[in-house]
């Protein structure tokens, strides 16, 4: 991957969508439906293998160099939190998918803080697409900076 990106793009990251990994976070989700842990039931449900959990995309965070990122966006980690995400899936993530994600600042804003102040609020979108290149999920992200303390 290379270190320039296009204008707008905050960062590119892969990864396999594995078995093992839909395993853990159907563990830690606590998800009991057994499409996500076993092949045949998945099959039987009509997925090509196992699909991965809603929240599954956030495997991408230990691919990525979240430092760089927040600071590539000038943003003081100790100030952010995250306001909201949201996940639009255009088809199920599945076990042997390979996917590359684009994020994208799609805005950037100074807004006035209800005790005073001010606050950024940044949003990103992220793309997934799969190897044909055909977008499958789409991530967008609200990043709150808030104000210096007084």
């Amino acid at each position: 991957m290379s270190d320039l990106l296009p204008a707008g793009v905050v960062d590119r990251v892969e990864y396999d969508v594995e078995r093992g990994k839909i395993r853990e976070f159907t563990r830690a989700t606590f998800t009991t439906d057994p499409v996500h842990t076993d092949p045949a039931a998945a099959r039987d449900a009509g997925f090509p293998d196992a699909p991965a959990t809603l929240t599954h995309t956030v495997v991408a965070g230990h691919q990525r160099d979240q430092r760089a990122f927040v600071d590539s966006l000038g943003l003081a980690l100790a100030r952010v939190v995250v306001g909201s995400v949201t996940w639009t899936y255009l088809r199920p993530l599945t076990a042997g998918d390979h996917v590359v994600g684009t994020r994208r600042v799609v805005a950037d804003e100074q807004r006035e803080g209800k005790r005073g102040g001010t606050m950024r609020v940044v949003t990103l979108e992220t793309e997934y697409v799969d190897a044909d290149g055909e977008a499958v999920v789409r991530l967008e992200e609200v990043l709150i900076e808030r104000g210096e303390q007084r």
